[in-house]
């Protein structure tokens, strides 16, 4: 096995100074009968030498060298967070070849019968690489700090189509099969291996402008376009803040309900939840955000997932900023004051289970540390913070400059938080000590120096919420007015609170950040009655994005009689969840399992 001791980042198995990947050519059956991906792959390494895969429950069937002569590999590891590998010598050409097929259960892949689709046509299939799954479908080496290039070919029933994150270069017959149909991608720029991507279903598209199209299922599609109607102005701002768009095209894809993110920024395809497609453009800032990691996290990427900042933090400034452009700085302060509120949630969160070292920008993560489970707010919110601290202490026109010349030095490269610090050292002399960026980078919580949102929009949301108000002018506030009122509310507050509100019919309300402030807020204050209960059970059954339904699963397992509720609506609804979400949700249960049997055992 590998020297552990030479273990850049303790989720890949792979070694430092270890031939690295550098090119894959990736064949892929797409077997819905069977939810298995039957593949072939001839990965291209820098050099020759032992080197090692990671993989997460793949069937090798064989590995050779590019001449299709057996190359010996032994299995390595088999740890419960970051899956075994293989260990093999790389020939003097640097290529091997592999041939294997993935676990009807990959962690990476979703499969959707055609009944839990729009259409209920057509099954569905999709990838969901971040942040160790790309080895349940991809030998690869997993760590981000290996970059790679691709070539594919997509084998696909010919009803269906296929989309990765990729320049397409043609979709034909497939000889081998009548009804197949073969589609080829080619990603000329290394990515690490948790930006490889793909989908297939039954899928059309809509051009919104000359570099982005939608895709979606015939009932979505429209309704996604309109929704993102406003992207070459969002494409426009984020280029004047960081630069030309490296990657060609940004296309999005909008998945069935299942999908467990918000978004996924994946190089050319954005990956987008439905829940964002309101018919109002109120969630324009997911748009923003996974735009902008098109140079923060995709562009310049964490090394390892101990500096998701890096990717998170830099990435929602930049929204902040492209918001602020687009739509005014009080819509940004607005949507500030509300990634307030989360931030403090989750900080709450990780304090109250003794988890406050994941508090930290840099976490010290070790191999034991699953990071979906560290999974959170904090580095989005309060690594945002500190990019800000940094442009307050330089001024904006200064810190503008710092940013172009950041992306351009460390472009397609993959970079600790110390190589970061140097660099900002280096470039704005004094800044680190002047923000003290030590209780920022190693300090747990919310730092005493951090910025505050000063929003009138904002403000008059808070005022209520502080005062325990029943908002009277409601009627023209924002659905991130409502979003933030909501959860400022004290959580002490009678469940006859809560009642009061159903005047305004925020259970049933078209914006699902809206609804689901409102439903949790009624569970956090035992405010329950049959329209409630159906709107929680609804929400839980139709929508698998873990922001929603994982806040609601832990609020319903407080007590043994909720907790039994939650576990029968889980069974009824997992099926629609992604295998990550379902892993998070079966860890809620089982930790509050834990918890009441102690409460049980001490009185």
């Amino acid at each position: 096995m590998a020297n552990e001791t030479v273990r850049f980042d303790p989720h890949s198995h792979y070694s430092y100074g270890q031939p690295k990947m550098r090119h894959v050519r990736w064949h892929v059956e797409v077997d819905f009968a069977e939810r298995v991906l039957n593949c072939t792959v001839l990965i291209t390494f820098d050099k020759s030498g032992l080197t090692t895969l990671d993989l997460r429950g793949i069937y090798i069937k064989e590995v050779k060298d590019n001449r299709f002569i057996d190359l010996d590999f032994s299995r390595i590891g088999d740890h419960p967070v970051i899956g075994d590998g293989i260990q093999f010598v790389v020939p003097e050409n640097r290529m091997i070849h592999i041939a294997y097929k993935t676990s009807p259960t990959a962690s990476g892949l979703q499969w959707l019968t055609k009944e839990q689709t729009s259409g209920k046509r057509h099954p569905f299939m999709f990838t969901q690489g971040q942040c160790l799954h790309t080895r349940s479908f991809l030998p690869c080496q997993g760590t981000p700090e290996v970059r790679f290039t691709f070539d594919a070919t997509i084998v696909v029933p010919k009803e269906l189509r296929a989309l990765m994150g990729a320049s397409h270069i043609s979709r034909s017959d497939w000889r081998e099969f009548e009804g197949r149909v073969v589609e080829r991608w080619k990603m000329q720029q290394p990515i690490p291996a948790y930006l490889v991507s793909l989908a297939v279903g039954d899928l059309e598209e809509r051009d919104i402008t000359d570099r982005c199209r939608v895709y979606a299922e015939k009932e979505m599609v429209e309704a996604a376009k309109a929704e993102f109607k406003d992207i070459g102005k969002i494409m426009e701002a984020a280029e004047r803040l960081a630069g030309p768009y490296e990657w060609g095209r940004f296309d999005m894809l909008v998945l069935p309900p299942s999908f467990p993110y918000g978004g996924m920024e994946n190089p050319r395809l954005a990956f987008l939840s439905p829940t964002i497609v309101t018919g109002t453009g109120s969630m324009a800032f997911v748009i923003a955000h996974e735009l902008a990691h098109a140079w923060t996290g995709n562009l310049i990427t964490n090394a390892s997932w101990g500096d998701f900042w890096l990717n998170e933090g830099w990435t929602t400034y930049f929204e902040h900023r492209i918001l602020e452009e687009i739509y005014g700085k009080e819509e940004a302060l607005l949507h500030m004051a509300i990634q307030e509120r989360d931030l403090k949630r989750d900080m709450d969160r990780f304090f109250a289970t003794g988890k406050q070292a994941w508090t930290k920008l840099h976490v010290e993560l070790t191999q034991d540390d699953d990071p979906d489970d560290i999974f959170s707010i904090i580095p989005y919110v309060k690594g945002a913070m500190f990019v800000q601290m940094l442009e307050e202490a330089v001024g904006r026109a200064r810190f503008d400059k710092f940013i172009r010349s950041y992306i351009e030095v460390f472009k397609f490269t993959s970079i600790e938080t110390a190589y970061f610090l140097d660099f900002v050292d280096c470039e704005l002399p004094g800044v680190l000590d002047n923000v003290h960026h030590l209780d920022w980078w190693d300090g747990e919580g919310v730092p005493i120096n951090a910025p505050r949102v000063k929003s009138q929009k904002a403000s008059v949301a808070l005022t209520d919420a502080q005062c325990n108000t029943v908002p009277i002018d409601s009627h023209a506030w924002s659905p991130n007015q409502w979003v933030l009122y909501l959860q400022s509310l004290s959580r002490e507050l009678p469940a006859s609170f809560a009642e009061s509100l159903l005047q305004f019919g925020l259970a049933h309300a078209i914006n699902i950040e809206v609804r689901w402030s409102y439903l949790l807020f009624c569970l956090e204050t035992k405010f329950m009655n049959n329209d409630i209960g159906e709107a929680v059970e609804r929400l839980l059954t139709q929508v698998g994005r873990m922001k929603f339904i994982l806040p609601i699963y832990r609020a319903l397992s407080c007590n043994r009689v909720e907790l039994t509720l939650a576990q029968q609506i889980f069974k009824n609804a997992r099926s629609g969840y992604h295998p990550i979400a379902i892993a998070q949700v079966e860890k809620i249960f089982k930790e509050a399992d834990e918890k009441l049997l102690t409460q049980s055992t001490a009185t």
